[in-house]
């Protein structure tokens, strides 16, 4: 059975909605899934002052990621909220613990695909993703782009980096995000599959 492993940081659970969601679509395509959170390292006073986050992270339940998550996994999902156009200082620190997988070459040819979720349309949801694929690029992974390939992504969604969402006043994933969510999880496993089993 493929594995994936879906690795998200959030703050007031939007992108964990999305990772579950994509979480969906690995297991719809027959994948054993992991959903982790990384370590939350903002301050106190910081995740005090916005009740929503405060109450994201009393609530949630996913286990904290570690690096045999990634190293368990056929293919990987690196979700993240954008911060200056890049990914959450949570979500980098974790990549930058990678260093011993990478120097042993545990996660080269395992499929990466990414996610995120802004504020605003222009927000960095491109350079975000991009900024997180840095990571597998050194890694020797393969990249897995959500594409065109899929109408609902070509007509709807139309963003084809990864599953990405507009938070406009806080507001939630809706449908068509998160349908863009599963249909990335099941590339993912897709090619994962095809990756662990050298088939072209």
């Amino acid at each position: 059975m493929t594995r994936i492993a879906v690795v998200y940081s959030s703050a007031t659970g939007n992108v964990a909605v999305m990772a579950h969601a994509l979480a969906e679509g690995a297991q719809a395509a027959g994948a054993q899934v992991r959903v982790r959170k990384v370590a939350e390292t903002a301050p106190p006073e910081a995740i005090a002052a916005n009740p929503r986050w405060q109450q994201f992270l009393e609530s949630c339940t996913d286990e904290q990621a570690s690096l045999d998550d990634l190293a368990w996994a056929d293919g990987i999902a690196l979700g993240t909220p954008t911060r200056f156009g890049g990914p959450t200082s949570q979500m980098k620190s974790f990549l930058d613990t990678t260093g011993g997988l990478w120097f042993s070459n545990a996660l080269v040819n395992k499929a990466v695909t990414s996610f995120t979720s802004s504020s605003t349309q222009h927000g960095g949801l491109e350079s975000t993703i991009l900024a997180i694929n840095n990571h597998a690029y050194h890694w020797g992974s393969v990249i897995v782009p959500l594409g065109y390939g899929d109408h609902h992504v070509a007509r709807v969604t139309g963003n084809p980096y990864g599953a990405s969402w507009v938070s406009r006043s806080g507001a939630a994933p809706d449908a068509d995000c998160l349908e863009a969510c599963r249909i990335q999880g099941r590339r993912l496993a897709e090619v994962a599959e095809r990756l662990s089993e050298g088939k072209p």
